[in-house]
């Protein structure tokens, strides 16, 4: 599978990228600026350039750039990306004084990416950190994607399997991003309130 992370030169994209080196897939990362994605592909080992140079070619995106910079980057690329498969990855968080909370009240960051572009999109991978992508052990967790594309979310679900130690789960419709964007603020406090690495665990689902 072709992989190419939009944004990939950010902390998530750089150990998601490595992760996914180590496991043989094809894999590109880019910037806004062609230099900068070429150099941190060179240091990666992978595939490097601009954000619409590696987007051409791929069999899934994966949209890794910051929630306030999804859009806009989407709407820059829609037509280098087309209809290829993307997987969204952010969370929409407000950092307050009492917490990091989640930034929208309704629909989910991942819904409105659907509407600005042509391609399928899927929505996950949220709960996993770069600190725990970059780690020697694969993330002790379960990868929740949803979707309301198989063409979206079969590959996603593909790859996010390779992930982690759990199992990558059908978390349903891409609507179903709305809790998986907020459950980031509920983990990202969990961690900072017992200084942990906590993920998602689901019980009670069959091993296939």
């Amino acid at each position: 599978m072709k992989v190419s992370i939009v944004g990939g030169t950010g902390a998530f994209g750089r150990a998601l990228a490595a992760r996914l080196r180590d496991l043989e897939f094809d894999v590109a990362v880019g910037s806004r600026e062609h230099q900068r994605g070429w150099e941190r592909g060179v240091e990666l080992g992978v595939r490097g350039g601009s954000n619409e140079e590696i987007v051409k070619g791929a069999d899934l995106i994966i949209l890794a750039v910051r929630s306030n910079a999804t859009l806009d980057t989407a709407r820059e690329l829609g037509e280098a990306i087309g209809e290829t498969p993307v997987l969204c990855v952010a969370s929409d968080l407000l950092f307050t004084e009492r917490g990091i909370m989640p930034g929208r009240d309704e629909r989910s960051l991942a819904e409105e990416l659907a509407e600005t572009i042509e391609a399928p999109v899927a929505s996950g991978l949220q709960s996993i950190s770069a600190v725990e992508l970059a780690a020697n052990e694969l993330p002790d967790q379960d990868a929740l994607i949803c979707g309301d594309d198989p063409r979206a979310k079969e590959p996603a679900l593909e790859l996010a399997g390779k992930l982690v130690g759990g199992r990558a789960l059908d978390a349903g419709p891409l609507a179903n991003a709305r809790a998986l964007e907020a459950m980031t603020a509920v983990i990202l406090n969990v961690n900072k309130q017992y200084r942990a690495h906590a993920g998602l665990r689901l019980t009670g689902v069959p091993v296939k």
